[in-house]
């Protein structure tokens, strides 16, 4: 498959066209990805983001500029935008130039967040046993065993993009029925 051809199949929604995509570009992205950030486990993070970003926004790709490019531009955007996030949550705040000191906001949760987070599990578990068997399978080998996309690839006997296509799409399915109005 030509990348221009993938792309007009991505367009039309053909699931076989995103896996071609994410296939050809992974490593492109992620070895973009890991030298800004020197972190495995942010690179792909941010690369996984990338290609649901990218996929969402598919139909707004412009054939004059390189798909590649795209990718990239789009990645190092949410690579900013991590950065300002920690910058937020890690303050550095300085009295005279030799007293440095870090302030570090406490996020740790109050027991008025634990019975919130507690209510919202108990509703995000329903909304997860309306997906699909096979998606309900990956989300929980990713968020509730905290196995590694290697891992889920073992265990599931499918090669590791995959397995990234597919959780991205179980996040995405999943994400639309808690927002769906009226959800229970």
């Amino acid at each position: 498959m030509e990348i221009t051809d993938a792309i007009t199949k991505a367009k039309n929604n053909e699931q076989l066209a995103f896996n071609f995509l994410l296939d050809t570009f992974w490593n492109d992205v992620y070895a973009f990805q890991l030298k800004r950030t020197q972190n495995e486990n942010d690179a792909e993070d941010i690369t996984i983001q990338t290609f649901s970003k990218a996929f969402d926004k598919i139909n707004t790709y412009d054939a004059s500029y390189n798909f590649k490019t795209w990718l990239i531009t789009i990645s190092k955007n949410l690579h900013i935008d991590l950065v300002r996030k920690q910058r937020k949550t890690i303050k550095n705040t300085s009295k005279d130039n030799q007293d440095h000191f870090l302030e570090i906001i406490d996020d740790s949760p109050t027991p008025e967040d634990k019975i919130i987070t507690d209510q919202n599990l108990a509703k995000l578990l329903r909304d997860i046993k309306k997906l699909k068997p096979h998606y309900q399978e990956i989300i929980n080998l990713r968020y509730f065993q905290e196995l590694s996309y290697k891992d889920i690839s073992e265990e599931l006997n499918e090669p590791m993009n995959n397995v990234k296509v597919k959780l991205l799409r179980a996040k995405k399915l999943l994400a639309e029925i808690i927002t769906k109005p009226n959800a229970s």
